[in-house]
């Protein structure tokens, strides 16, 4: 429907960042926004005849929002019905006659640095619009539209904004030299300085400072002209002559060159007024430079010289100004007094046992000036002088007087603090410099280091491994034999023993940590036994060791204990049986060492507590790794004569990980976590700083042990394949089912027939060796059945895989059973977001092929390149070529060593480069540790009747196999 009445259209510029368009009635109504919407888009094609267009309040108003590009479209061409009488105001008519000249500039590109932006601190452009034009941009709403138009113009069109981009690398000074807004005379001035305008003028004008002739005179102030053809032409003057000079340079030279200079060509003459005008701006910059009233001085006292030295040149150069200092200062002007702390010669030559982080050392101050060194005596002197430039020895200093608060406020941090700890001389020395960063200690704000004497240096190559710490031979009691690089891991271990340092042994997974642990615990009662005479009851007065471990290798360790250290005594601190309160140090009482689980450090914290070990183990340490748990805020509480850590993770790469795990074994040497996570964590997560990342790894080398199974020196010492059993322990819920099923079986076992007696003990082996997998395999639905805590072995195998694959490892894992198959690759495919190929005996010989194919191919990508494959025992135990994996896990048992060999072999054999890593697990108190031991010691079996599979169990007797089907309870979680 027509509306007869006239519609007054408004606009003004919205908070929302766009034109906002208002319909008025001439009775003060507004008109329905929707109306004015049909009535001024129903012929704009662009916006879909107006569809495109917000209906937005503004002020308690209705109306149209057009953003600001929207806006220049429309307005070049209003495309309004013609039925409806519509009165544009003054502002939108303008607008309108404006935007076909923006347009216009914008596609050609004529634009210029905008120098009202430019004063008000913004780097901003204009368009350069015929005059008339001009005049109507400088309304406001036309100014503010033209502000949020040039930058979203500039974003659309890529040409523009490279131009744009170009223009402001081609001229720098734009970027700079911010001053005051009163500092140009003009804007023609500003884009002359900048470089936008060619300058007429022959010659630059140059401001020069000379060092005194004399000791303590005055500094010599010149101006010299430049000529801009050739650089080296250069015509120096007194600055009291420049205020002489009128704009039409007649009165050009009052008393001649200055020495050395050349005459003034006559053509610069009638351009000297631009060397006048230089010289007044800096005058209004450096107002310390004036003379009277128009020139500028002839000489700086030293004071002043250091002022235009060290901040008056960079503004002027900022205003692009160039600016002759004397030669030696950009030497210097980068300097920063250093204070040096030199150990005394008798620090350090005592026994190695008097280090330890906190201990005090004795030192001299020295302050370095760059190639100059001075004493403290030295030093006070020249603050009592209180100078700012200074000659030394033949050469010139700066004596910044902040970077001089600096020295005395750290000199008399150290002062109060009696002297430096042997942490902070380690952390200078590993870190050098420190400037730049931010202050988190006293030392943090300037350039300080240390000067180590003969045996503090001998000290720290040793911890940054560039020297050998002296070599421990094993113990006799040691049932095995070390290889090289592990009698190495047990020397430096003792070594930092000795020095009150804790270490953390990082070895990759299979170098033997365990028992690197185990010969050092060993040592450690060695020398208790010596020390006590070789009396066992004597030794036995010592407290012992405390190793905490998980859960799931908990079973593990006691069978390496055994294995390696039959002589160590072990106690094992877990179960719902074990000590506590008072009875719990009596129980450990004469043992050399307690075993327990994370689990346990916090649920038993004041029976551990109680006790100062004489040394403390975390295997596994990443368990610590979030340090904001109970867990390992409990750990940390325990005392100790020393800690070690044990883990095969390349923690390196998780530095609050790393900080968790140090704080455990040398508390306070990394600062607190949030100083830690401010300093390193934060900027290197956000920007990947390589400086701070060797930082962090030059802090933590010194009690990082990590040795690599494709370090050349490792392998040549590793024999081709290597075999481990890894003891796992049932969880409650495993061991329920376990003691049901065979409480069951045997109430049915008599009473069966030969034949259905044998079908059932095979069932039997089946369904426990599932139940020591995974309890959900006993289920219908295993697949999709909750997994979590319910199987050590899972959790375990989890670890281990985690580990491998962060070492770029890849892995076989066999199974006899599908449904474990299946259940792994869920779990995987949930902890580690990959899911791996199964090969069983239901896939396609196409696919096996694949997978094989995918699996071998270093360069395949996508979720088959997880690094694991999962295998059934029978499908993929011969005729592969598996040797992209170097790990192979046997997650169940055969209990035929020739059929697991084959298996094995898939990745052990013609084409395979790295050394093989055999992985067994074994479920203690089930019936796999019972026929693992039978395997291992042919108790009364020939290698021919084990080797024919399982058929022989089925032929023992009810009472053998209620003992080989028997759970030990004493292994069982508790």
């Amino acid at each position: 429907m027509t509306d007869t009445v006239t519609i007054q259209v408004n606009v003004r510029w919205a908070p929302q960042g766009g034109l906002f368009v208002w319909g008025a009635r001439g009775n003060g109504g507004i008109c329905d926004a929707s109306d004015l919407r049909d009535w001024l888009f129903a012929w704009h094609e662009p916006s879909f005849y107006g569809t495109f267009i917000d209906i937005v309040e503004s002020l308690n108003i209705e109306g149209l929002l057009l953003p600001a590009l929207d806006a220049l479209d429309y307005l070049c061409a209003p495309a309004a019905v013609q039925h409806q009488r519509l009165d544009f105001s003054r502002e939108l008519r303008e607008l309108i006659a404006l935007a076909p000249h923006v347009k216009e500039a914008l596609t050609q590109g004529r634009f210029m640095p905008d120098f009202a932006k430019w004063k008000a601190g913004e780097l901003g452009w204009k368009l350069q619009l015929p005059e008339h034009a001009a005049a109507w941009s400088a309304a406001p709403v036309a100014q503010q539209w033209l502000d949020t138009l040039i930058p979203a113009w500039t974003h659309a069109d890529g040409v523009m904004r490279q131009s744009l981009e170009q223009l402001e690398r081609s001229f720098p000074l734009l970027q700079r030299g911010r001053d005051a807004a009163d500092l140009w005379m003009d804007e023609e001035d500003w884009l002359v300085s900048i470089g936008w305008q060619s300058d007429g003028t022959p010659f630059r004008t140059c401001l020069k400072l000379e060092e005194p002739q004399q000791p303590g005179g005055a500094w010599p102030l010149r101006v010299v002209l430049q000529d801009r053809g050739d650089k080296e032409s250069l015509h120096e003057v007194l600055p009291s002559d420049v205020g002489g000079w009128s704009a039409d340079g007649a009165d050009a030279w009052h008393d001649g060159p200055a020495p050395g200079s050349e005459a003034l060509p006559d053509a610069w003459r009638e351009h000297l007024g631009r060397a006048a005008r230089d010289a007044e701006k800096w005058r209004r910059m450096l107002p310390w430079l004036a003379e009277g009233e128009t020139g500028l001085r002839n000489e700086l006292s030293e004071s002043e010289a250091w002022d235009l030295l060290a901040k008056g040149s960079l503004r002027l150069m900022e205003a692009g100004y160039s600016v002759f200092l004397p030669a030696w200062w950009e030497r210097i002007r980068k300097w920063r007094p250093r204070l040096k702390a030199k150990i005394k010669s008798s620090v350090g030559s005592g026994p190695q046992s008097m280090f330890g982080l906190n201990q005090l050392m004795q030192f001299d101050w020295k302050i370095a000036l760059g190639d100059i060194e001075l004493t403290e005596d030295e030093f006070r002197d020249l603050l009592e002088q209180n100078r700012k430039l200074v000659q030394i020895r033949g050469q010139w200093v700066q004596l910044d007087p902040v970077h001089l608060a600096q020295l005395q406020q750290v000199m008399n941090q150290v002062q109060k603090k009696q002297g430096l700890s042997m942490r902070d001389v380690l952390e200078l020395h590993l870190l050098g410099s420190s400037e730049g960063e931010e202050e988190r200690d006293f030392h943090r704000s300037l350039q300080m280091e240390v000067e180590l004497n003969e045996q503090l240096q001998q000290l720290v190559d040793q911890l940054n491994h560039a020297q050998r710490p002296p070599m421990m031979e094993p113990p006799d009691s040691f049932r095995g034999t070390l290889r090289p690089y592990q009698v190495e891991g047990i020397s430096w271990l003792m070594f930092l023993r000795n020095c009150g340092f804790g270490g953390c042994l990082a070895d990759d997974m299979g170098l033997g940590k365990t028992i690197q642990m185990i010969t050092y615990l060993l040592l450690l009662r060695e020398q208790r036994l010596q020390e006590t005479g070789r009396t066992e009851a004597a030794s036995g007065e010592a407290p012992p060791s405390l190793l905490v471990c998980p859960t799931s290798v908990l079973g593990n360790w006691q069978k390496e204990l055994q294995r390696f250290a039959p002589d160590l005594r072990v106690y094992l601190h877990y179960g719902p049986s074990r000590a506590k309160g008072d009875r719990f140090a009596a129980a450990c009482s004469g043992y050399d060492l307690v075993l327990t689980t994370y689990t346990l450090s916090h649920l038993d914290e004041s029976e551990l507590s109680s006790i100062e070990w004489e040394a403390i183990c975390l295997d596994e340490a990443q368990n610590i790794k979030n340090a904001y748990t109970k867990q390992a805020a409990s750990i940390r509480k325990l005392t100790g004569q020393h800690r070690i850590a044990l883990t095969g993770t390349p923690i390196e790469n998780r530095l609050t990980e790393l900080w968790s795990i140090f704080d455990f074994l040398n508390p306070g040497y990394l600062g607190s976590l949030r100083d830690f996570s401010h300093r390193y964590v934060s900027v290197i997560e956000r920007t990947q700083d390589q400086e701070l990342i060797a930082k962090v790894q030059r802090l933590i080398r010194p009690f990082l042990l990590r040795r690599v199974k494709k370090d050349p020196s490792i392998q040549l010492d590793l024999p081709d394949k290597n075999e481990y059993k890894t003891y796992v322990s049932l969880t409650a819920e495993q061991a329920t089912l376990y003691e049901n099923f065979i409480r069951d079986m045997f109430e049915r076992l008599d009473k069966l027939s030969t034949m259905e007696r044998r079908g059932l003990i095979l069932t039997a082996l089946t369904r426990l060796k599932q139940i020591c997998n995974h309890p959900s395999l006993l289920g219908k639905d295993a697949v999709n059945a909750p997994w979590q805590q319910r199987s050590n072995k899972v959790e375990r195998l989890l670890e281990m895989v985690q580990e491998l694959r962060q070492e770029g490892d890849k892995c076989l894992i066999f199974t006899q059973f599908v449904e474990t198959g299946r259940l792994l690759q869920r779990i995987f495919e949930e902890e580690l977001g990959v899911t791996p190929p199964f090969l069983h005996g239901g896939v396609s010989k196409q696919d096996r092929d694949r997978m094989i194919d995918t699996f071998q191919d270093e360069a395949a990508g996508g979720e088959a390149h997880s690094g694991i494959f999962l295998l059934s025992l029978k499908a993929g135990g011969t005729g592969l070529n598996l040797t992209a994996a170097n790990h192979v896990f046997h997650f169940d048992r055969w209990w035929n060593p020739a059929v697991e060999n084959q298996a094995t072999d898939r990745a052990f054999r013609i084409g395979q480069t790295r050394h093989v890593q055999v992985h067994k697990f074994v479920t203690l108190g089930t019936l796999e540790e019972r026929i693992d031991e039978m395997i291992d010691k042919k108790l009364g079996l020939s290698q021919q009747i084990v080797g024919t599979g399982e058929q022989w169990i089925t032929e023992l007797s009810t009472e053998d196999l209620k003992d080989l089907f028997a759970l030990r309870s004493e292994w069982v979680e508790g």
